[in-house]
């Protein structure tokens, strides 16, 4: 990856060399042509038989000469910072001696994994085929020759001394003004490699009944069944019960309608089971449990290859998880984690493909919100539910557009999450927590520290034992 301005420490290291020498060289017109090696760049003006001492004394004076002057260039670490988001390793893979390209590295804080250095044209592609690069981002014709070479897909960033023109000729795949364009442009990289891997694993299954909660990562997988599949092959399964908000089921039914998919919305029960009943910190095990158990026999019913659930890849790192080993014991399929999906991504494509779920707030289900501890019963459920429904009125009529809301049932008081930009807000409104209490809470407070996604965890004093 091009990383920095080489030319200001290059130009100063060649005036140093020319006063040692005694020769005078087109100091502007070389450091105009970076790239090739130093010894290409010497030949016009020394005999051969020097070439590679000079090339030892350019090295002695670079690493005093060059290193503090040379900067970065705009959106390296932006760049670097990308590919590190994505779950990438950088490899840097340069025509300069190692150790005072080291140098630079250093004295910029840049985020590199790996330096191969001293390595030009073609013969760089034995260094990005080693490291496994996929991408080889340049700003000269023969890096466009060493990506090609290795069969990775080459970048250009006009930063250099080749025009546009020079490396499109080249066969480069990409031509970006600068490397500030880059992290967009990998976004929608990955992304499309991942909608492509998503299709592919989409077809491989076969027929595909997804568990369809209505959410922005289930709405999406329907979506993409529908796009890889036909909606002929594809079902949408929505579980009532008194765990799902009344508010979420008609547009859940709505949405897949409009995808012509069957719909499934069968009963569950989990509130028979003793487990999810007792709500301690495996309840989600038993809940999913309880979709699974009763989708499974509709799926081989209808014709359905599998059940899809809608885990992305942040969920299976994301540590506590009951319910996603309780999916993967019933043999349920996650097609986006598979894909290396992730929820920004889900949301991103989501856009794309204007679906209306894209920018939908995360919706757990009611029992999410009682503590841990505090048996789950469906009165609790539904004093939640319409709390929320009366808080969020509350917000509105104060003129607070509120976007993520929780109310927290931590036995006869609720506890009110709301974006953590609205808490000073929200806690001064006495008709937030006035509308809690009419709702049927004994008494409300508004969390100081706002809403945060599965917040009732932080009161597990060891989530590890319900792994």
């Amino acid at each position: 990856m091009t990383l920095i301005d080489t030319r200001p420490g290059f130009a100063a290291t060649l005036d140093v060399l020319g006063e040692e020498t005694g020769v005078a060289m087109d100091v502007e017109g070389m450091s105009a042509r970076l790239g090739p090696p130093l010894s290409h760049l010497l030949e016009p003006y020394f005999a051969a038989d020097r070439i590679d001492d000079l090339v030892d004394r350019f090295r002695v004076h670079y690493a005093g000469v060059a290193v503090t002057p040379t900067p970065a260039l705009p959106g390296a670490h932006d760049a670097l910072a990308a590919v590190r988001r994505h779950g990438g390793r950088t490899v840097l893979v340069t025509g300069k001696f190692a150790p005072n390209a080291r140098l630079h590295v250093d004295h910029l804080g840049l985020d590199v994994d790996v330096l191969e250095g001293e390595v030009w044209g073609v013969g760089k592609a034995s260094a990005l085929t080693g490291h496994g690069a996929s991408v080889y981002v340049g700003d000269h014709v023969h890096d466009v020759e060493g990506a090609l070479a290795a069969g990775a897909l080459s970048v250009s960033v006009l930063t250099g001394g080749c025009s546009a023109e020079e490396l499109r000729e080249a066969g480069t795949h990409v031509v970006l003004e600068d490397l500030t364009a880059f992290p967009a442009w990998l976004d929608a990289h990955v992304l499309g490699l991942r909608l492509a891997a998503l299709e592919d694993r989409l077809r491989e299954l076969g027929p595909v009944l997804v568990a369809f909660s209505g959410g922005a990562d289930s709405a999406f997988l329907l979506a993409a069944a529908v796009r890889a599949l036909g909606a002929d092959k594809v079902g949408a399964a929505t579980a009532y019960s008194d765990s799902l908000p009344q508010a979420e089921r008609s547009p859940a039914s709505d949405f897949a309608d409009a995808l012509g998919v069957r719909v499934f919305t069968p009963e569950t029960h989990e509130m028979d089971r003793e487990g999810y009943r007792a709500n301690a910190g495996d309840r989600c095990y038993f809940c999913k449990a309880e979709l699974l158990d009763t989708l499974g026999p509709i799926a081989a019913r209808e014709g359905f290859a599998a059940v899809a659930t809608g885990t992305n890849a942040d969920d299976a790192v994301a540590g506590f998880r009951p319910g996603i080993r309780a999916a993967d014991e019933r043999g349920a399929v996650t097609p986006l984690k598979d894909a290396g999906f992730t929820k920004e991504q889900v949301r991103a494509a989501s856009r794309a493909w204007d679906l209306p779920t894209w920018d939908k707030p995360a919706a757990a289900c009611l029992s999410s919100r009682v503590a841990y501890g505090i048996a789950v019963s469906p009165y609790r459920l539904a004093r939640v539910e319409r709390t929320e429904v009366a808080v969020r009125a509350a917000l509105t009529d104060a003129g607070l557009a509120v976007q993520n809301l929780r109310v927290r049932d931590l036995g006869d008081r609720a506890s009110v999450e709301v974006d953590t930009a609205l808490v000073a807000a929200a806690s001064a409104l006495p008709s937030v927590v006035a509308a809690a209490v009419a709702a049927g809470f004994p008494e409300a407070v508004v969390d100081p520290k706002g809403f945060r996604s599965g917040s009732m965890n932080e009161a597990l004093p060891d989530p590890e034992r319900f792994r």
